[in-house]
C-alpha cells in the first residue's frame, strides 16, 4: 500500500502505534528520503547522516503515541532529526565547554550574482566545509528558523557563542564562496 494521502497517514500512524511492522516499514520508505535530506544538512559524512535517520525513526516508532494528528508529520519528524543530529554532534564534539575564540569579524561582501548561480549541490558541498559547529548553528538559524535563545538552549551554549559562531559561519561562507568562484570581493 502506497501513501496517498493523510487518511493513509493517520492508518499508518494507528498501525505503528500498534507496533505493526508493515506499518512502520510504510513509514519509514515514504520518509526515509526526507529525513535522509534534513540528516545531510546537519551531518558532513553520508554514513552519519544515515545513522540520525535510523535513530531518529526509532525514536519516532516509540514516541508516535505522542504526535498530534492534526499537525504535519513532516515537521514532528524534522525535530526529531534535527534533534538527533545535535544529540550526536554533542557527543562527538563534547560541546559543553567550547567557547568561540575573540578574532574579531571583517564583514566582506560578494557579488549577488555568484549566490544566485549556486545549485543545491554547490551550497551542500560549501556548507560541508564549514565546521560541524558553525554548520550546526547557520543550519538552524538560517533554514530551520530558530533563534538564538533556542540554539543556545539546543546546544546547551551560552546565547552570545550562538551570535559568534553564526557570524563566523556567515563569514566563512563568504569565503569560501570567493574561493570557489575565485573572485573578488567587492
Amino acid at each position: 500500500m502506497a501513501y496517498t494521502g493523510s487518511e493513509d497517514l493517520e492508518k499508518i500512524i494507528q498501525g505503528c502505534i500498534r507496533k505493526n511492522d508493515k506499518s512502520r516499514e510504510m513509514l519509514y520508505k515514504q520518509y526515509f528520503g526526507y529525513a535522509l535530506s534534513v540528516a545531510l544538512l546537519y551531518n558532513n559524512q553520508r554514513d552519519d547522516a544515515l545513522e540520525v535517520v535510523n535513530d531518529s525513526f526509532m525514536k519516532v516508532f516509540s514516541e508516535i503515541r505522542r504526535f498530534n494528528t492534526s499537525l504535519p508529520f513532516k515537521g514532528w519528524l524534522r525535530k526529531i532529526v534535527i534533534n538527533t543530529s545535535i544529540d550526536r554532534l554533542r557527543k562527538k564534539n563534547r560541546m559543553k565547554n567550547i567557547e568561540p575564540d575573540n578574532e574579531p569579524v571583517r564583514e566582506e561582501h560578494l557579488n549577488p550574482d555568484a549566490i544566485s548561480n549556486l545549485t543545491a549541490q554547490e551550497i551542500i558541498s560549501l556548507l560541508n566545509q564549514l565546521p560541524e559547529v558553525h554548520k550546526t548553528i547557520f543550519c538552524l538559524y538560517e533554514i530551520d528558523g530558530y533563534n538564538h535563545e533556542e540554539i543556545a538552549a539546543k546546544l546547551k551554549i551560552p546565547e552570545s557563542s550562538s551570535r559568534v559562531y553564526l557570524t563566523r559561519a556567515k563569514k566563512k561562507m563568504r569565503e569560501l564562496l570567493l574561493t570557489h568562484y575565485n573572485r573578488n570581493h567587492i
